[in-house]
């Protein structure tokens, strides 16, 4: 039985190997201080490149469809308005026939403007 009897107390580390550990422990934390020094930049440089201008071109488009709807909206109750008015003293054929050939106008110079501004 003495043959086969280990010794299980740890083997005392020799200087050398507790120097190379000492060396491979401040390496990788060395290298763990700039895997996080990077993702926290790498992360602030997303939050200002790209969330906050999201952000803004989020608020700008909401706020032109709102008003593009408000506008629309506008326009129909005008349309109706001068439809009303200008069927009591022309005919109602004649009154959407004025009111629709003024929307036309208005979207063909809408259009034009547009078509120069991309011409440029």
């Amino acid at each position: 039985m003495s043959d086969t009897a280990r010794d299980d107390t740890p083997a005392e580390p020799r200087a050398g190997e507790e120097a190379h550990a000492s060396i491979i422990d401040a390496v990788a934390d060395l290298l763990q201080v700039v895997v996080d020094w990077l993702r926290q930049e790498a992360e602030a440089t997303v939050r200002e490149k790209v969330v906050v201008p999201l952000q803004r071109l989020g608020l700008t488009l909401a706020s032109a469809l709102a008003a593009a709807l408000l506008a629309a909206f506008g326009l129909i109750l005008l349309g109706i308005a001068a439809f009303i008015a200008l069927g009591e003293r022309i005919t109602y054929p004649g009154a959407l026939a004025l009111v629709g050939g003024v929307y036309l106008l208005g979207a063909s110079a809408f259009l034009v403007v547009k078509a120069r501004t991309m011409q440029r």
